[in-house]
């Protein structure tokens, strides 16, 4: 499986996107600063969104237009499953 994500610091504060074949292992890095980086610059533990795809092409594409998309259309994306931005980590 392959994963498109978006972590934060907290609710409405800074996003990053990226894609992974382990989504677990990799926020577990993010939590833990063990990648240099924007993440670990900005402080970014919190998995707020993801996505699951089964072709690493498509997630990979999916992870570069969510890059473009304004901060509103981000927002939106997030809320509409997890209004109060709560750390989806422990449910994966």
């Amino acid at each position: 499986m392959h994963y498109v994500y978006m972590i934060t610091n907290r609710k409405d504060g800074t996003l990053y996107i990226g894609v992974t074949t382990d989504l677990q292992k990799r926020i577990w890095q993010h939590k833990h600063k063990t990648i240099e980086g924007f993440s670990k610059k900005y402080n970014l533990t919190r998995l707020v969104y993801y996505e699951i795809y089964e072709d690493y092409w498509d997630a990979a594409n999916r992870e570069k237009r969510m890059k473009k998309w304004n901060r509103d259309w981000k927002i939106n994306l997030i809320e509409k499953d997890n209004p109060e931005w709560k750390d989806l980590y422990n449910e994966l």
